[in-house]
């Protein structure tokens, strides 16, 4: 109760954008479930793709909370047949899989900024993903190179254009 002297002060700004963004002040950890749950279909699939990597004796370790999985170990038949992939990584929510592990260094930070994009789209990612491809190859563009996904990795990252 205010006294009749005093006046309550009128809300700040940074009240009303934390009114209007409440998800901001969830906890850390709280965030955080709520970005993997939303990513878990995707990452499914990843987990799918991961476990026939391993099955090729591929390995797996997980980097700041990223599962990423390493098809092939350097020195063996099964990392030159890797080398021949048409992508040195490929994220599927909260799981990366990589031809080797020296690709997943390379390319982790290029590979994290897809796992915020999972984070944000959850499974629309994977229907927006394509369908940003097909946009730009009706336009006349490169359907990976511009595609609009990439494009915001890219520029996460030092990665050359």
């Amino acid at each position: 109760m205010v006294h009749p002297d005093q006046q309550e002060a009128p809300p700040t700004m940074a009240h009303h954008r934390n009114e209007t963004r409440p998800f901001r002040r969830w906890p850390r950890l709280a965030r955080s479930l709520v970005a993997y749950a939303w990513a878990a279909p995707c990452s499914l699939l990843g987990l799918l793709l991961g476990v026939g990597a391993l099955a090729c004796r591929g390995r797996a370790e997980v980097v700041r909370g990223v599962l990423e999985v390493a098809i092939a170990r350097p020195g063996t038949a099964a990392c030159a047949r890797a080398g021949r992939l048409p992508f040195g990584a490929i994220t599927f929510g909260h799981v990366v899989v990589g031809a080797s592990g020296d690709a997943l260094t390379a390319l982790r930070e290029h590979e994290r900024a897809h796992v915020r994009q999972y984070e944000c789209w959850g499974p629309v990612f994977l229907v927006a993903y394509p369908l940003s491809s097909l946009f730009q190859a009706l336009r006349g563009r490169h359907p990976y190179r511009d595609n609009h996904f990439e494009v915001h990795a890219r520029a996460t990252d030092s990665l050359p254009v």
